[in-house]
């Protein structure tokens, strides 16, 4: 971003999101690698110039988690949008980016615990776990926390 630019200039970053239920509901959650802070989130992720946004979410559950054993069961028709914080604009994403706008899919997780692996090729997670999904807002860092409200009530009839 110049001096001159305003951060309502930038466009948002296409990504995907996805939530994903273990056979009791609950949604694994994850710590970044890359902060100290005590939030979790779900897995998402960049979407790459061609490809679809079911098909980054698929790849970036292999690349965040280790695994593609897991079965989609819905996708947002919307795109959800969220704004960085102002402090946080220029820092990320080489400051390119606003914030995001994310497709959100839900998928069940078919395999056991020990097949998820976020110690992969990058990794982005230091630890994981599954969580409630009430517990979801609270979890996330504030500024993501009302498109978390929203993915929560749109894909929980589909559990």
């Amino acid at each position: 971003m110049t001096a001159s630019s305003s951060p309502d200039d930038l466009p948002y970053r296409a990504c995907a999101g996805m939530m994903v239920l273990n056979n009791q509901n609950k949604v694994f959650v994850a710590r970044r690698i890359d902060t100290v802070s005590e939030h979790w989130q779900m897995p998402q992720g960049g979407i790459d110039k061609g490809e679809t946004p079911l098909d980054a979410a698929f790849r970036e559950l292999e690349e965040e988690i280790g695994t593609r054993n897991v079965s989609h069961i819905h996708g947002l028709d919307e795109w959800l949008n969220y704004d960085l914080p102002k402090d946080l604009i220029g820092k990320i994403w080489k400051g390119k980016y606003r914030g995001q706008k994310q497709k959100w899919f839900l998928f069940r997780f078919l395999g056991e615990d020990h097949e998820i692996n976020i110690e992969t090729d990058h990794p982005e997670f230091s630890e994981w776990r599954w969580a409630g999904v009430d517990e979801l807002p609270g979890l996330i860092v504030p500024f993501k926390r009302d498109i978390y409200e929203t993915i929560i009530r749109k894909l929980r009839p589909y559990f």
